[in-house]
């Protein structure tokens, strides 16, 4: 797939037939200051008709007509909406992920450091998009997507999915209550938290976690593009990088999947 814009691609999910994807970077925009270039978000302070173009350019990259994707209002949830045309950003669902069987229609979602996971069943003709923060992980938005995926005829065993550019253990400190949180709700989960320079503190691998819970759903294929949001700032926005500088205000990547 050629594109006028950046984008990072999963190796797993280029292989399958009828189905384009792409992380987008967020270059190749024209939105500027620290929004700077391909702001997704119509959450940021930007100029909504920098947004429209940004994302129409994102639908060519992907070989659609502009306005096909369809972007939820994200609320660090485990919701799940079905998408059969694009919505308003005033008719959005308030969902962390997007599930779709109509060809020509991309499900998306934005981030800034939480995880973009993508998914496919190519054979049942069903794509999603989930946005996986700590808290929509912990709460099981991946699990939710793939169990409405099969609502749609999907099958998990056939389903590819894929984690794009997040925040990583390098650049995640948290504090302790954090992690006791993730510890009570199952011990096994200490395996995702080593020690950090700061006493009482340690570096959370939400990739890990994500991909953990992706395989014990039961997902045929998981790929992970380990590409770290907060350190690469030349292709990514990072809302933690942004508020570690005191800066106002911080872009939107998109994560976008569809059929062709």
């Amino acid at each position: 797939m050629t594109s006028a814009v950046p984008t990072v691609q999963s190796e797993a999910l280029g292989r399958l037939n009828g189905v384009r994807h792409a992380f987008f970077t967020r270059q190749g925009g024209v939105s500027s200051g620290l929004l700077a270039s391909l702001n997704g978000g119509l959450g940021a302070e930007d100029d909504p008709a920098n947004v429209h173009e940004n994302r129409a350019r994102m639908a060519s990259a992907l070989g659609l007509a502009p306005g096909r994707l369809a972007l939820p209002w994200q609320v660090h949830s485990a919701n799940v909406a079905v998408a059969t045309a694009p919505w308003s950003r005033e008719e959005a669902p308030r969902v962390d992920a997007v599930v779709t069987a109509t060809p020509g229609l991309a499900a998306a979602v934005t981030i800034a450091d939480c995880g973009p996971i993508l998914f496919a069943d190519a054979e049942a003709g069903v794509v999603a998009a989930a946005h996986a923060g700590w808290q929509g992980a912990f709460k099981g938005v991946a699990e939710a997507t793939l169990a409405t995926m099969e609502t749609l005829g999907a099958r998990r065993a056939r389903v590819t999915a894929a984690l794009g550019p997040c925040i990583r253990q390098a650049s995640y400190e948290v504090g302790p209550e954090f992690t006791a949180r993730f510890v009570a709700a199952d011990e096994d989960n200490a395996r995702f938290f080593e020690p950090s320079g700061k006493p009482g503190h340690a570096l959370f691998d939400l990739a890990a976690y994500i991909v953990a819970r992706l395989r014990a759903a039961g997902v045929g294929t998981v790929d992970d593009v380990g590409l770290d949001t907060y350190a690469d700032e030349e292709r990514f926005f990072s809302y933690r990088r942004a508020t570690h500088r005191g800066e106002a205000d911080y872009g939107r990547l998109v994560a976008a999947i569809a059929l062709a």
